[in-house]
């Protein structure tokens, strides 16, 4: 936890900004009925029955001193997906970085090994020397503001 702390009391640093990343499984629902919109003296109306239409799984990126985010849908989560989504912070959204600093959780696919299994071990390897990787402890993904991020985002969305 300390060392999470440590990271988020940096300085900003453009050449070695601090990046949140986290993704989540999404339940993708369709409505079997339309909604019967809201009128005067009366609420939106949504039947409660819906359809399963799949899952995606969204991926959040943040940098919370500079107020940068992006967010990413993609039909799954494995570890290519994630290599993919880092060589597009690296190479897209951070090309001119020194070094991201990238908070994120313990997940079995967020390793420097999912670079290697995405690309050719010279690509891989460059990536990798951008990265300083700072996990959450195991069950404190809350320290994680790409985490706290969403869920604000998605109390909003009801």
């Amino acid at each position: 936890m300390e060392d999470v702390l440590a990271v988020y009391a940096r300085r900003f640093d453009p050449a070695r900004p601090v990046v949140c990343m986290d993704e989540k499984p999404y339940q993708l629902l369709g409505q079997v009925r339309d909604p019967i919109p809201a009128a005067p003296g009366r609420d939106l109306r949504q039947d409660s029955e819906y359809l399963r239409n799949g899952t995606c799984s969204i991926f959040a990126w943040v940098e919370p001193l500079r107020g940068w985010r992006r967010v990413d849908p993609q039909p799954r989560r494995t570890k290519i997906d994630w290599a993919g989504q880092v060589d597009r912070l690296l190479t897209a959204d951070y090309p001119d970085a020194e070094a991201v600093v990238l908070v994120m959780d313990n997940l079995n696919t967020h390793g420097i090994g999912s670079l290697y299994q995405a690309f050719q071990p010279a690509k891989a390897f460059a990536l990798a020397q951008r990265l300083e990787i700072h996990h959450t402890p195991k069950h404190g993904s809350w320290l994680n503001i790409a985490v706290r991020h969403d869920a604000a985002s998605e109390q909003r969305l009801y």
